[in-house]
């Protein structure tokens, strides 16, 4: 089943993709800081999620860890 009709996939992939993008940015800052606009600017923005809302990033990927070992 495809990310967009599950929710719980859904999800997964925006942790993943705001994870990604903050360490990323950590390693290479101006691999992301170069894109703010445009559909590249979605890369930036989940960056700035993760650094900005880090302690509520982490609880929501153990969340997600502890759903995905349960199920």
């Amino acid at each position: 089943m495809s990310a967009l009709f599950n929710f719980q996939s859904l999800l997964l992939v925006i942790l993943l993709m705001i994870c990604t993008c903050t360490y990323v940015r950590a390693v290479a800052p101006r691999l992301i800081d170069r894109n703010k606009e445009g559909f590249l600017g979605l890369f930036w923005m989940s960056a700035r999620i993760g650094e900005r809302l880090s302690p509520y990033v982490a609880l929501a990927c153990i969340s997600m860890a502890v759903t995905l070992l349960i199920q």
